[in-house]
């Protein structure tokens, strides 16, 4: 590991004295002036944006990541016609899919660092027009290698809307709100695998699957439009690359340099060298398993048991788990507001950013477990017919998110490398999306349903496991490592 490894201090939300008022900033906050030269569009301090502005932007990147995660499910109930529109079979598109969903792992290595050296906002928008143009290559694909690259090439822009959505709003959102603010944005990415799934089914039901693809050129090209217009270049504690004022060699040595650095992938995979970062991630992966397994085998599931015929049916299917999440989303991030503000107490005044964690613990160790048990044993056993799971499914999906939006919000909370953190987060969460995506089917057909979604049960406890060690034992872990490579007292988050 090459180059000194950035010390972790305390963040926003760790030792500084709560604010009076919730929505009091926790730094000192400089008004918005007007400045000679400097764009409109451009914020000096996001925390002293108006409440109906912050609105719009959390509409704004909660539709993109609607709009990704359409894209990344809304083909699922479809799988049987695409498959026969290009000579394949339904295995190998899962496994494209799954290839999809890798890529969107490991977008944030490519936009993070266009983020960085072209301004976030324009990084942002050309994201949004490269997932409009792969959509609508999609949606005109002759032939499966066709397909596959361009979704692959849309699935690299996926995570971008998630890494860069979410540090906006740890910009503009002071954090005893911010769980509340993150809970909203996480709506898009939940309400996508529900409806994308449901609205695929219809159209596949009634015209061409290829619609579907065209219904995703719209909803990019009207998020384009939303972003152009509402969101601004708001200065982020996270942006490190700066430009110099002079044209001669050393100066372009220098850019030549910045950019080396920025892409450079080490600056994300050393912070897993910090435990409670690791840890945090990969109970991020270990829910992923459960979401996109119940996602990926659902119409697989549910056709040839209930002698279910159409895609339409079967679609609607995701309605349930999907309001589930909506649910669990917009309740975790109150509830992890909730935990904050009591730890607040409990310390005299004093913030610490595991504090949040404990709001899902109850999903994690009950809700969950329980959901994916009735799930899957229903199912196995074909005795409770299909209500039964339907409202277990809803119920998995409260747990999931219910513990999802403290853990997201935690990697959100590290100021100066918080699009790093989020980023890695995201390259884990994919890769065990990725691996539940390809292999479920093939897992389903080897031992069951019921004993499918039992591992699931098992990685919702491991996962409980960790987050009681990082809500215990997350800062003396992160200080334990800047000791032990001489990193104290040299600056950090």
């Amino acid at each position: 590991m090459k180059g000194p490894m950035p010390a972790m201090a305390p963040d926003l939300e760790s030792t500084t004295p709560a604010p009076a008022h919730p929505e009091a900033s926790t730094t000192p906050s400089e008004k918005t002036l007007p400045i000679p030269g400097k764009k409109t569009s451009e914020i000096t301090n996001g925390y002293d944006l108006p409440f109906w502005r912050k609105s719009i932007i959390l509409f704004v990147v909660s539709w993109m990541t609607l709009a990704v995660t359409f894209n990344s499910t809304s083909l699922l109930p479809a799988t049987p016609e695409i498959a026969t529109q290009f000579d394949t079979t339904e295995e190998i598109l899962n496994v494209t899919n799954a290839g999809v969903l890798l890529a969107m792992g490991f977008s944030s290595l490519i936009w993070g660092p266009m983020g960085q050296l072209i301004g976030r906002r324009m990084a942002y928008n050309i994201a949004i027009l490269v997932l409009c143009g792969c959509s609508a290559g999609t949606a005109a694909a002759t032939n499966m290698q066709m397909f596959t690259a361009f979704r692959i090439l849309g699935g690299l822009t996926g995570t971008s809307f998630m890494v860069m959505g979410q540090t906006i709003l740890a910009d503009i959102f002071e954090p005893v709100v911010r769980g509340t603010a993150v809970g909203f944005f996480m709506t898009g990415t939940v309400t996508g695998p529900a409806i994308g799934p449901c609205i695929g089914g219809i159209i596949v039901t009634w015209a061409s699957w290829r619609n579907i693809f065209w219904v995703q050129v719209a909803m990019t090209g009207f998020g384009l439009i939303l972003s152009l217009f509402f969101v601004p270049e708001i200065p982020s504690a996270d942006t490190k690359v700066t430009s110099t004022a002079t044209d001669g060699p050393s100066s372009r040595g220098t850019k030549v340099l910045n950019v080396i650095s920025a892409f450079n992938p080490n600056r994300i995979f050393r912070l897993w060298v910090y435990p409670n970062i690791f840890l945090a991630d990969v109970t991020c992966g270990l829910l992923a398993t459960f979401q996109y397994g119940l996602l990926t085998s659902a119409r697989s599931i549910f056709n040839p048991r209930f002698h279910l015929t159409t895609a339409l049916v079967s679609g609607l299917f995701y309605l349930s788990p999907g309001a589930g999440f909506l649910v669990g989303s917009i309740l975790g991030g109150r509830l992890s507001d909730r935990m904050v503000r009591k730890w607040i107490v409990k310390r005299n005044g004093t913030r610490l950013p595991q504090d949040r964690l404990n709001s899902g613990l109850i999903t994690l160790f009950l809700v969950l477990p329980v959901a994916a048990l009735v799930y899957g044993w229903t199912l196995e056993e074909g005795k409770s017919g299909m209500v039964v799971p339907i409202i277990a499914a809803f119920f998995g999906g409260v747990g999931l998110m219910g513990t999802f939006n403290g853990l997201n919000t935690y990697a959100a909370a590290l100021p100066h490398l918080r699009s790093e953190v989020i980023s890695g987060k995201y390259i884990i969460q994919y890769l065990f999306s990725a691996g539940s995506s390809a292999a479920v089917d093939p897992l389903i057909g080897a031992i069951g349903v019921g004993w499918t979604f039992t591992i699931c049960v098992f990685f919702s406890l491991i996962g409980g496991v960790l987050v009681i060690i990082i809500t215990r034992k997350g800062l003396d872990m992160q200080r334990w490592v800047e000791r032990r490579l001489g990193l104290e007292g040299k600056g950090g988050y």
